[in-house]
C-alpha cells in the first residue's frame, strides 16, 4: 500500500495538471471570443487629472455602443477603437442620467457584438473575467486588458445609501478584482463561457471609510434603457432647422436661474429659485440638476439655451431634474403656475 500511494499522488497531480491546462485553454478561447467586441474610447479629460479615456462594448452589427455616461463623453469628438484598430469618429446617440449608461453609434458593419436579449443572470461564486481599457493601455490594435476575477456578493447599492456619491440605486455584482480604476468604466463583465453578465461601473468610493467599489451593472438592468435610447428617448437630437418664435421661452421667466455659464459645457445646476414663480410653486430647488427638456438631453447650459430657442413663449415645457437619488419631472407654464408630473423613485 506504502508503494502504491507515491504512484496514485502522481496521477493525481497530472489529473489535475490537464483540469488545469483544459481550463486556461477554455479561457484563451472565451478571450479571442470577446475580445473583438471590446472598445476604447477617447474623448474630454476632466478636472483634478480625470482620463480621457474609458471603455465600451458593441452590442449590434451597425455599430452601436454601450458605455458608462462619464466625462469622457463631454465633447462634441469622442472617438472609438475597435480591436483590430480602426478608429472612428463616435456619436452620442443618447443616455439615461439615472443609470449613468450611454449609447454610441459609430459607422461600422458586420461588427461582432454582444446580444444584449442574450445577456445572463450570474449569482455569488461565478468564475469571471473582466475586460476593459484600464489605463488606458490599449491604443490602437493592442488587445483589452483582461482580468480574472468571483462575483463577491449580488447586492443592491441602496443598501449603501449615503455612502456611495451615485444615482444608480439597483442591483450590482460586487466583484473581488479591481475594476476601479481609470479606463475600466463601461467594459464587459463576462462569464468562463464568454457570456455577457454586466458592465463595469464607474469609480465610485465609499465617502464614510474611504474604500473603493469593485462592481457591474447586471445587464437586465440596463436592456430597457439602452432599448428606449435607441427607440428615441433620452436622445441627444440635432440642431432644429425650424423657424425660431417670435418670443423664445427662458428659463429666469419660470423662476429658474443656472449657475454661471463658465466652462466649455457647464451642467446646467439649478442656481437659485425666483420666490412666487412656477418653478418656485413647483418644487424645483436650488442644487437640481436638469438632466432632460422634454424628451432630450441637455449636458450643458448652453445646450439648454439653444433647445429653449426654438420653444414659444407660452408653451408649457417639461423639465426633468436629478435630486439626489431621484429623477423628479416639472411641468411649467407661464401662465397658471406649474405642477410636479412625477417623481422618481430611487432606482
Amino acid at each position: 500500500m506504502r508503494k502504491l500511494f507515491p504512484l496514485l499522488c502522481c496521477h493525481c497531480l497530472f489529473f489535475f495538471a490537464i483540469l488545469g491546462s483544459l481550463a486556461a485553454a477554455s479561457i484563451v478561447d472565451t478571450i479571442d471570443q470577446v475580445q473583438p467586441k471590446i472598445v476604447k474610447i477617447y474623448g474630454a479629460g476632466g478636472l483634478h487629472g480625470l482620463e480621457a479615456y474609458q471603455s465600451g462594448m458593441l452590442i449590434s452589427s451597425e455599430g452601436h455602443i454601450l458605455t458608462a455616461l462619464s466625462h469622457v463623453l463631454d465633447t462634441d469628438y469622442v472617438t472609438a477603437v475597435l480591436a483590430d484598430g480602426r478608429t472612428f469618429e463616435a456619436k452620442l446617440l443618447g443616455a439615461d442620467p439615472r443609470l449613468e449608461v450611454a449609447v454610441l453609434k459609430i459607422d461600422a458593419a458586420g461588427t461582432s457584438y454582444f446580444d444584449l436579449g442574450k445577456a445572463v443572470k450570474v449569482d455569488a461564486g461565478t468564475l469571471v473575467l473582466a475586460f476593459s481599457n484600464i489605463f488606458g493601455v490599449a491604443q490602437g490594435n493592442e488587445p483589452a486588458s483582461v482580468q480574472k476575477g468571483t462575483i463577491s456578493v449580488v447586492t443592491r447599492l441602496e443598501a449603501r445609501r449615503g455612502a456611495f456619491e451615485t444615482p444608480y440605486r439597483g442591483p450590482i455584482y460586487v466583484l473581488d478584482v479591481t475594476t476601479n480604476n481609470s479606463g475600466a468604466a463601461g467594459g464587459a463583465l463576462v462569464t468562463r463561457r464568454g457570456e455577457l453578465a454586466g458592465m463595469l461601473g464607474k469609480e465610485l468610493r465609499n465617502t464614510l471609510n474611504n474604500t473603493w467599489l469593485n462592481y457591474a451593472l447586471p445587464i437586465a438592468e440596463l436592456r430597457q434603457s439602452v432599448d428606449e435610447i435607441r427607440a428615441g428617448k433620452f436622445v441627444v437630437r440635432e440642431p432644429e432647422t425650424s423657424r425660431k418664435p417670435r418670443r423664445s421661452l427662458d428659463l429666469p421667466s419660470r423662476g429658474i436661474m443656472l449657475i454661471p455659464d463658465v466652462l466649455q459645457r457647464t451642467p446646467p445646476y439649478v442656481d437659485h429659485v425666483l420666490p412666487g414663480s412656477p418653478a418656485q410653486k413647483a418644487g424645483i430647488r436650488p442644487d437640481d440638476l436638469i438632466v432632460l427638456l422634454g424628451d432630450r438631453l441637455v449636458a450643458s447650459c448652453k445646450v439648454l439655451a439653444s433647445d429653449l430657442e426654438y420653444v414659444d413663449y407660452e408653451d408649457e415645457i417639461k423639465v426633468t431634474v436629478l435630486r439626489g437619488q431621484q429623477l423628479i419631472e416639472f411641468a411649467l407654464h407661464a401662465a397658471d403656475g406649474a405642477k410636479t408630473l412625477k417623481k422618481g423613485q430611487p432606482q
